[in-house]
């Protein structure tokens, strides 16, 4: 499902005489259907900016990066508009929404996205919002309001509400309590069941071990400097 063939990534420094820097190079790696991996290494390793060459926020220099059926070192914009919107979910670190738009809205925009009645996607948002324990008074709000660790689950709720065949997770326990930590293992785990391919950065070492089914070192594809 995914799958990076000798991908490579440089950055150039424009303020700095234009020198370039070898990111990473020659990864090649493979994640298959109902498979979670988890990037390791230490920070600056690479993992977040692979991740980004994932997501198509990066382009690649060099090799091939397939999400299906898709090349995303040869797609054209409108081709990862339509990836992201029907294939490949990332659940962030970080939230972020229009201002003004309601909790509820920002849940259910993924499924209306593909095609779901407004009737069906608030449903499946109010069950998601209900299961990772956000406040049904909340739900009329903007969740740029909100903590952190709120903002946090909506943004994971957001992340599962479409059944992606692929997911992107960056650090998806961080700062959560025991009883949402639990709530967000098994969704993972549920979206391995019926099949995504996961790749994920967990620092959870715990989470890792369950969900995780092997663990990729990005260190061994590290050059230089990584954002």
């Amino acid at each position: 499902m995914i799958e990076l063939r000798k991908v490579s990534k440089t950055f150039t420094l424009h303020n700095q005489g234009s020198a370039v820097i070898d990111v990473l190079t020659d990864v090649s790696l493979s994640v298959a259907p109902g498979e979670c991996v988890a990037l390791t290494g230490a920070s600056g390793a690479g993992k977040s900016t692979l991740m980004r060459m994932i997501y198509g926020n990066y382009l690649s220099q060099a090799g091939e990066l397939w999400i299906g059926d898709l090349d995303l070192t040869k797609a054209e914009p409108r081709e990862i508009i339509a990836l992201r919107r029907d294939v490949l979910g990332y659940v962030s670190q970080f939230l972020r929404v229009v201002p003004r738009v309601s909790t509820l809205d920002v849940v259910a925009e993924p499924l209306r996205a593909v095609g779901v009645s407004g009737a069906d996607a608030g449903a499946r948002a109010q069950e998601l919002l209900h299961t990772l324990n956000i406040p049904e008074r909340l739900w009329p709000l903007s969740p740029t309001t909100f903590s952190g660790g709120e903002q946090q689950r909506v943004n994971i709720a957001r992340g599962f509400a479409h059944p992606y065949p692929a997911i992107l997770l960056d650090e998806p326990t961080a700062s959560l309590d025991a009883a949402n930590r639990e709530v967000v293992l098994g969704l993972i785990e549920a979206a391995k069941a019926r099949g995504a391919a996961i790749i994920g950065i967990f620092h959870d070492e715990a989470a890792r071990n369950r969900v995780c089914d092997r663990e990729i070192d990005v260190s061994r594809f590290t050059t230089g400097l990584a954002a």
